[in-house]
């Protein structure tokens, strides 16, 4: 395993510890809990929210805050998604209530806005993705290891592979397929599944200048449905029946693991994570009535089936009580 995978590991283990000390019931929980909070309606609640920040949460965020105007019809709202770069800069300047992200804010990220505020930046575990790997759906491969993966996308091969995987010969398929040269497709250097994808799948390697980057995660998926020959890498939630997730192994000689909810909850697919909304919240001070009730509904019982309907893997109903409570807010 990995450097990158084996700290991903383990802060999933850590995440996931809050669904209960019954592995075989985290195992078997692939629906909302039923111990979720219904979200009821609040007084004075009013204004308008800005979303900035992750691509790969723009549909989430949007039905979130459709379901969330079905109580406050007087709230408007914005969602602009066009990379998780884009939220801390937005936070920083005042510009966006939320920033939604699909991987943690780096270090430096941070920094700056505490230079700023004087504190770090609040995050909010919201949902679970899996980032996943696809081919065409006529595609035969059955599975992929990470270091083959590395080797498809990237330069440096840092996971070890052998030799630079150019050919789908080269993982076994045959007759038409073994000659057929590969055409890779990825997200752009804003994007936060860029940079968790270049992390955990690449070893922090290099990527090839050969792969395509497309603005959008829907994009990745579409590119990859019109073309037999492709491969590429968006989150689950934007899966199709014109494109196959191939199961993955952490491992060269490991057990290929299913992009099923129930192995995201375990820790055992490789490239699992948690969706984040950041604001700008100094902790132990209360949050205003607008941001703090958004929060709780999307935290909230039917946020969550808003998370599972949109193809993602929602938080279990201790994981939503630790983090309001570190909120400061009551159920």
């Amino acid at each position: 395993m990995s450097r990158g995978v084996g700290k991903l590991v383990a802060a999933l283990a850590v995440l996931f510890a809050f669904a209960g000390n019954n592995g075989t019931q985290v195992r078997a929980q692939v629906k909302v809990d039923e111990k979720l909070e219904v979200y009821k309606k609040a007084p004075g609640v009013s204004g308008s929210i800005k979303s900035v920040g992750s691509d790969t949460m723009n549909n989430l965020m949007t039905l979130w805050l459709e379901g969330f105007r079905k109580h406050y019809p007087g709230v408007r709202f914005e969602v602009e998604g066009k990379g998780s770069n884009t939220a801390p800069p937005a936070l920083i300047g005042g510009t966006a209530t939320f920033g939604p992200m699909s991987r943690p804010m780096k270090p430096d990220e941070a920094d700056a806005f505490e230079k700023k505020f004087g504190y770090k930046p609040t995050s909010i575990t919201t949902s679970i993705d899996m980032l996943a790997i696809y081919v065409h759906k006529d595609n035969p491969l059955t599975h992929l290891s990470l270091a083959q993966a590395d080797a498809i996308f990237s330069s440096t091969r840092k996971l070890g592979a052998a030799e630079d995987i150019t050919r789908w010969g080269q993982l076994g398929l045959s007759g038409d397929w073994q000659n057929l040269p590969i055409s890779s497709y990825g997200r752009n250097s804003a994007s936060g599944t860029y940079s968790y994808f270049k992390e955990h799948a690449l070893g922090k390697g290099d990527f090839k200048s050969e792969v395509k980057e497309q603005a959008g995660s829907s994009a990745v998926v579409q590119a990859v449905a019109s073309d037999k020959s492709a491969i590429g890498y968006s989150g689950i939630g934007y899966k199709t029946a014109d494109v196959i997730a191939l199961p993955l192994s952490a491992k060269a000689d490991g057990k290929p693991v299913q992009a099923e909810a129930e192995n995201a909850y375990s820790g055992d697919y490789p490239l699992a994570r948690p969706l984040y909304l950041y604001i700008n919240h100094k902790k132990g001070s209360a949050l205003d009535p607008l941001r703090r009730e958004f929060v709780k509904f999307v935290l909230s019982k039917e946020g969550q089936e808003i998370v599972l309907k949109d193809g993602y893997i929602p938080v279990t109903s201790r994981m939503a009580k630790t983090t309001l409570e570190v909120l400061g807010i009551k159920p």
